[in-house]
């Protein structure tokens, strides 16, 4: 089995589009879309493009849908900036009923045995909840009590935008990085996975990216467009930003 993990795609439908594109040509088996599908300027066409996918699927819920499914139910907390509610707002009056139906079913960890790799655990964040932050710099030591008996001879995972792959204990964890909103060189990075783990990065038009999603009325787009698609923070600016919000 050879699998495509697709992570953080963030409603860029030009970036999905390329990466698709790529996966194909490698006849890949499965694909795990590793969560935080949305929010983003595309987030109608992206589930749609995703949902009707000739090549099975597999979903994972991230934060983000996390959130967005609780805001589309009235249920708000205090702990989320004003700007974040603005964009799930938003994001939940492009969203059919039915879509948000599908999305409540994704689970949050999903386990497969992969050709050459063995048993493998995919999440969104770590193997405990869909939340906590971390890098490839984070200690061995704070991460060894989040994997430890997973019996598993891989983790991938997403949430932080920057493909990484390291060791924690005698278990290998990968990020996917970010299909649509990537920190450090721009572009879209995802995973091929079977017979090994390799990891992958496709080109596509950023400029015509930034074109079509200016003609959303997406918030902030401008912003989001020349901030996420354009120039992105360098992983160095990235990892000083999130270093803080680490997991204890």
């Amino acid at each position: 089995m050879t699998i495509a993990a697709l992570y953080d795609i963030h409603g860029n439908l030009p970036a999905l589009e390329s990466v698709l594109h790529d996966v194909r040509s490698e006849g890949v088996d499965l694909i795990v879309v590793g969560g935080d599908v949305v929010p983003g300027p595309m987030p109608r066409e992206t589930l749609v493009l995703l949902l009707d996918l000739d090549i099975p699927t597999q979903f994972i819920q991230g934060n983000c849908e996390s959130d967005l499914l609780s805001q589309m139910a009235g249920i708000e907390t205090n702990n989320i900036p004003a700007h974040y509610r603005e964009i799930l707002r938003w994001t939940g009056e492009q969203i059919p009923s039915e879509y948000a139906r599908e999305m409540a079913e994704w689970p949050l960890t999903v386990r497969l045995d992969i050709d050459g790799i063995g048993e493998t655990v995919f999440c969104h964040a770590t193997p405990r909840n869909n939340t906590e932050v971390f890098t490839r710099l984070t200690s061995e030591d704070r991460l060894i009590p989040v994997f430890e008996g997973l019996n598993a001879s891989l983790v991938v995972c997403g949430h932080t935008h920057m493909q990484f792959d390291r060791q924690v204990g005698g278990l290998r964890v990968v990020n996917s990085g970010s299909v649509g909103a990537p920190k450090g060189v721009p572009g879209a990075y995802w995973l091929l996975l079977g017979p090994d783990v390799q990891l992958r990065y496709t080109v596509y038009d950023l400029e015509v990216a930034a074109k079509h999603m200016r003609q959303t009325s997406y918030p902030d787009v401008d912003t989001y467009a020349d901030k996420q698609i354009m120039h992105p923070p360098s992983e160095a600016e990235w990892l000083d930003a999130i270093t803080r919000m680490e997991l204890k």
